[in-house]
């Protein structure tokens, strides 16, 4: 009965001065490796402008059916070429995260990013649409009248 407890406080004093192996999360966060994916980002071109041309490969790549788009036609004002999304959501519930949408894209207008923060508080926060997905426009982007 007495050696068991000396082993055990044997192995708690060994490993009492060793470096820690945990992260204090909400201060650090963990590095990602390559090949992680998170949460989609739909891509801009260097003028500021949707690269989705609504072509719907997407979605029909998606094993778990999470992509939905409407496409509309195009003015020049949202997208370079003749069409775009209107209505882009994704369902953070059926998604896989396996990449296939990524991969499927013909001009890479959808990204896997590095995000892995994606608890929400609410039910209608679990679809993802056009908003929550687009990376901010760069700065030095012309506004989309000045495009000619």
């Amino acid at each position: 009965m007495i050696r068991p407890l000396l082993v055990g406080l044997a192995t708690t004093f060994r490993h009492m001065f060793k470096p820690k192996v945990t992260v204090n999360y909400p201060d650090e966060k963990m590095p990602m490796f390559p090949k992680y994916r998170g949460k989609q980002v739909l891509m801009r071109d260097e003028n500021g402008l949707e690269k989705c041309v609504a072509c719907g490969l997407c979605a029909v790549a998606c094993p778990a059916d999470a992509i939905y788009l409407e496409p509309a036609e195009n003015d020049g004002t949202v997208m370079a070429g003749p069409r775009y999304a209107q209505i882009y959501q994704i369902h953070k519930t059926r998604c896989i995260f396996c990449g296939y949408c990524e991969e499927a894209c013909p001009v890479s207008a959808i990204f896997m990013g590095k995000d892995y923060e994606l608890a929400v508080y609410s039910k209608d926060d679990f679809i993802w649409d056009k908003t929550d997905l687009l990376v901010a426009p760069p700065a030095n982007a012309k506004p989309p009248a000045q495009l000619s």
